[in-house]
């Protein structure tokens, strides 16, 4: 470790009235250098088979960041983009002071309020309640200090009758709108957020957007990991493009992200799941595929039940491809994990006919401390496919996810949006009959979605049927023959997408109309 970082700032709210004696320069970072060892102690397996067979290690290292240097400067809302693993996890990490270079110095003069992955931090047996004061507190607050703002925490949330329930039922999108209402809440210094967002809805992105411009006013910087360029160009000052741990380019945020986009390489022409897709003449069956009678699903907190899902009933026919839509909390991941067999149902029935093959929420059911390799074997085995099989399409799998150097790693170190391509990689070998999709490409960057999109593609023609479930609204107006909108455990709508979409619509702005008002 060649240098520490250097720290400054008190541990108190930023005061709007202190903004003029900020220091010009808040965040410097020099020649900033992070790495690891394939292979090394820390991921046990590989030290045990390396010490059963007498082997050294000899891995060279890799370097999540090699010679970063970069400032941020007071007022600033810098973003940063770049594909998956190129370092910008591990930029926030140094920033946050959760790592320290391994060379080189970085000096934050400020307190770091950090989201990082969707709540990271968040103890999932523990309720929303429990978790806003234990980060309220992990972030030097007092306790009387979030009490003051909790109902205000909540409200921004939009999770009001969700805080006793335990975060372990939580979907991503709500688990990322509780940790940045916490975050953005408690006036931090300097705000960083890592793909904060990343599965959150339409009306709270919005809303988040609005609040991180209010949040500069007060606090020294914004620094923001995302793979939504629109969001870096429209509410950024800067923009860095990272790339395999160097900083390829940096400026105005129009210029950064068209360098970006022109680097992402050309695949071959193909009809493929853009914006201007147009859905396959797909032949809808007689035969059920997937049959769902008046399912109820509860979850007892505190001795109450509470209901994510209340007397669901759909089917979906051979040939179908089934959007299901609606706002986070609405019941959309735990009707997926119903359908994929994860949770049982209180009360109705779930029948497939063909095998399914689930992908949700960016890798769930990964063992973080096993290795990428042992990862795809175990995986693979859940959703049915043999070891022997698996093994023999590890390579394939590793090659599609772009993870070949990472076969040995532990998933623990990877960033939302490589274990998203690992998870979906998985998915695309396996080859199910039925096919269901839940957010998994949210944390995915740019040239991979291009490609996944492809694959997807040919699972949704090859698949009987598919189940996917998007904020993407576009994309279930074009591709999906049919969707659901869920709102709070209900099924609302079931039928023709543009329908749904426009029901949906409606309804976001009702909810966006109330919030002004109540923040009024």
């Amino acid at each position: 470790m060649a240098d520490e970082i250097q720290v400054s700032g008190s541990a108190q709210p930023m005061q709007p009235e202190l903004a003029e004696q900020i220091p010009e320069t808040v965040i410097r970072a020099e020649e900033v250098k992070v790495w690891f060892k394939s292979g090394s102690r820390d991921d046990f397996r590989s030290w045990v088979l390396n010490t059963i067979h007498g082997r050294r290690n000899t891995a060279k290292p890799v370097y999540a960041l090699n010679g970063v240097s970069l400032t941020v400067s007071s007022g600033e809302v810098v973003g940063i983009i770049g594909a998956n693993g190129a370092g910008k996890t591990t930029l926030c990490g140094v920033i946050a002071r959760l790592l320290r270079p391994d060379e080189g110095s970085a000096q934050v003069l400020g307190n770091v309020s950090a989201l990082l992955s969707m709540g990271t931090g968040f103890n999932t047996d523990l309720t929303g309640r429990e978790n806003i004061y234990l980060n309220g507190l992990m972030l030097g607050f007092s306790r009387k200090k979030i009490t003051g703002l909790y109902d205000k925490i909540v409200a921004f949330a939009g999770l009001q009758k969700f805080m006793e329930t335990p975060v372990k039922y939580y979907s991503s999108g709500m688990r990322s709108r509780l940790g940045f209402s916490i975050a953005s809440m408690l006036y931090p210094e300097i705000l960083v957020l890592d793909e904060a967002l990343g599965g959150g809805d339409a009306e709270f992105a919005e809303r988040a957007g609005e609040r991180i411009q209010q949040l500069v006013r007060t606090a020294k910087a914004v620094v923001v990991v995302t793979h939504n360029l629109k969001f870096i160009t429209e509410s950024c000052d800067r923009a860095l493009w990272i790339d395999t741990g160097r900083i390829c380019r940096q400026g105005d945020p129009a210029e950064v992200v068209r360098a970006y986009e022109e680097s992402i390489p050309p695949r071959p022409a193909r009809r493929i799941l853009t914006p201007d897709y147009e859905a396959p003449n797909t032949v809808i069956g007689e035969k059920l595929v997937t049959d769902v009678r008046n399912i109820s699903v509860s979850f007892t907190v505190n001795r109450k039940k509470f209901y994510a899902l209340q007397n669901i009933s759909f089917s979906v026919q051979a040939g179908e491809i089934l959007g299901i839509i609606g706002a986070n909390g609405a019941g959309k991941t735990t009707l997926c994990r119903t359908l994929s067999r994860i949770y049982r149902p209180d009360s109705g029935t779930v029948q497939h006919s063909r095998r399914i093959s689930a992908l949700l929420s960016m890798g769930t059911g990964f063992n973080k401390d096993l290795d990428t390799f042992s990862n795809i074997i175990l995986n693979g085995m859940m959703l049915g496919m043999s070891k022997k099989k698996m093994k023999r399409q590890a390579d394939r799998i590793l090659e599609f996810a772009e993870l070949t150097k990472q076969r040995s790693r532990p998933v623990k170190h990877f960033s939302n949006g490589m274990r998203s391509r690992l998870a979906f990689s998985i998915a695309v070998a396996v080859k199910p009959s039925l096919l269901l999709i839940d957010e998994a490409l949210s944390a995915g960057d740019l040239s991979f979605k291009q490609k996944a999109t492809e694959a997807m593609d040919k699972m949704i023609r090859k698949a009987d049927a598919v189940i996917v479930v998007s904020h993407n609204l576009h994309f279930v107006k074009s591709v999906c023959t049919r969707a659901i909108w869920l709102n709070q455990g209900r099924l609302e709508f079931d039928g023709d997408p543009e329908e749904a979409v426009k029901r949906y619509q409606v309804w976001v702005e009702e909810q966006k109309q109330n919030h002004k008002r109540k923040e009024a």
